[in-house]
């Protein structure tokens, strides 16, 4: 008997859940089809930098299933960029958890309010602030 799938936590939709060429209308187009859990591992890895067992934490899920739905969504969106296909964001063993990906998109006043701002700011390890093994911390930097 199969194990059972085990839902990944998610901090919320993409802003838009189509892409697309320009140009070119959606019902011409093949479509690739990315879930939410293959979006947020792209939102913590490649725009949050966070290392791939940090992100692992934050989506609830083992650093190898990390490894294999980060690799799921490159190829998708190499095959989108290289091959002019649409992109639709949908689906997936998703859990809503947490905040959104930034302020921007989270739906309060305050990100409203500060929308000309860069972004809120990140927390966690980055690549960018230690490479080596004695620099490798899991825990928030404040």
């Amino acid at each position: 008997m199969p194990r059972p799938f085990h839902s990944r936590r998610v901090a919320g939709r993409p802003a838009a859940a189509i892409f697309k060429p320009i140009g070119i209308p959606v019902a011409e187009l093949e479509e690739v089809v990315m879930t939410l859990d293959e979006f947020e591992a792209l939102r913590l890895a490649d725009l949050g930098e966070l290392y791939q067992e940090l992100a692992a934490v934050e989506m609830g899920v083992s650093r190898p299933t990390f490894s294999r739905i980060i690799e799921s969504a490159h190829r998708k969106v190499a095959d989108v960029l290289v091959h002019g296909k649409a992109l639709r964001i949908e689906g997936g063993p998703v859990l809503p958890h947490g905040h959104r990906c930034c302020r921007l998109h989270d739906g309060t006043r305050e990100a409203q309010e500060t929308q000309g701002d860069r972004g809120a700011p990140r927390s966690g390890v980055t690549r960018a602030e230690g490479r080596g093994p004695a620099e490798k911390n899991l825990t928030s930097k404040e």
